[in-house]
């Protein structure tokens, strides 16, 4: 099982609450926005055969339901100047509710946390992380694990080369 540590968290959700069915409509509706959010109404309406008002209604009520998330806009960190991108492993001293917790807060807290998952497999957490070179990313772990009582060890795996990035969720047909 795995947690995003950000606003947003699905396994944080109500096992109770009911997802309304996705017709073929809101589907393709959803995969025309996970290519571009910013697609106009009257453009999703003629690609999938209904009105704007309709297609309008559809993705506020998929918004209410929660299926979608957020829009935002996907910033390119190396464009930036964020040289460094790292994935790191990080094992807690125990799993207590409170130990747990309290890293969930403080990988929210920062900045440079890009994602962030609460893991089984014998490590705590997998967390993404940005930064400018290896003189910030120093500082960074030392922050956010070496200086931290809570954290027993953690690895860092520095990325070569971004071979897939995205936030888009397949779609299922039926």
């Amino acid at each position: 099982m795995a947690t995003k540590c950000n606003n947003y968290s699905p396994m944080a959700r109500k096992p109770s609450i009911r997802r309304p069915a996705l017709d073929p409509f809101d589907r393709a509706i959803l995969r025309i926005l996970q290519r571009d959010n910013r697609t106009p109404q009257r453009t999703i309406a003629e690609a999938v055969n209904l009105s704007a008002a309709a297609v309008q209604r559809r993705i506020a009520a998929m918004e209410s339901a929660g299926i979608i998330a957020r829009n935002v806009a996907v910033v390119d960190a190396a464009a930036l100047g964020m040289a460094i991108t790292s994935i790191v492993e990080v094992h807690l001293t125990d799993e207590r509710a409170g130990t747990v917790d309290a890293a969930k807060a403080l990988f929210r807290a920062a900045p440079e946390v890009q994602q962030c998952y609460y893991v089984t497999g014998g490590i705590s957490f997998v967390v993404v992380i940005v930064a400018t070179d290896m003189v910030a990313y120093e500082a960074i772990t030392r922050r956010l694990f070496a200086q931290n009582e809570a954290v027993a060890s953690y690895r860092s795996l520095v990325a070569l080369d971004r071979v897939k990035f995205g936030a888009e969720v397949q779609v299922p047909s039926a």
